[in-house]
């Protein structure tokens, strides 16, 4: 059995062949899907880092390499378009808030984090939770106002409520909520 450092050093030597032998071809692959150079240098290189962030003794068996790398710059490629969406959202509502309450640009660039933030939670959790916390969260329904809605009972509402708090509170920890 090979110690940790010994499994480290040949996971690493791993992510390097993974990178000499792949990485232009992703980078390609990303530019074509994306029609963004810069994009897709973003993101190729994210998929790498992604790779070494990894627990250390987790294995790196890759039987298929271009597909393992498409695959992680994928759902790379879908957080940015979502994390951009949001910002526009927001852009949008703040083009509509006159000049003298708009909030600094320390202040929006806070709401854009925490934004993305909650849609990382937002995104693992299944349509009725998600929607029973929105409700809870945006709109400032009462759970018995989002039972009656949604047409659940109660304790449905507060098992929704309870698991998307869980996520917030898994992802916190993880700092993820804090990159």
């Amino acid at each position: 059995m090979q110690s940790t450092s010994s499994a480290s050093v040949h996971r690493h030597q791993s992510i390097d062949q993974l990178y000499s032998h792949h990485h232009g071809w992703l980078q390609g692959w990303l530019r074509n899907r994306l029609g963004n150079a810069a994009d897709a240098a973003d993101l190729a290189q994210d998929t790498f880092v992604r790779l070494l962030c990894r627990a250390p003794d987790e294995p790196l068996n890759v039987a298929t390499p271009r597909a393992y790398l498409a695959t992680i710059a994928n759902r790379l490629t879908i957080n940015l378009y979502r994390r951009r969406s949001l910002e526009q959202a927001y852009l949008d509502a703040l083009a509509q808030t006159p000049e003298e309450l708009a909030p600094s640009l320390e202040h929006q660039a806070l709401v854009l984090e925490a934004l993305d933030e909650i849609d990382q939670v937002l995104a693992v959790l299944p349509a009725k939770h998600r929607q029973a916390f929105l409700m809870a969260q945006l709109e400032g329904y009462t759970q018995e106002e989002i039972a009656s809605r949604m047409n659940l009972n109660v304790r449905s509402v507060q098992r929704y409520l309870a698991r998307a708090f869980e996520e917030c509170i898994v992802l916190a920890s993880q700092g993820a909520l804090h990159e």
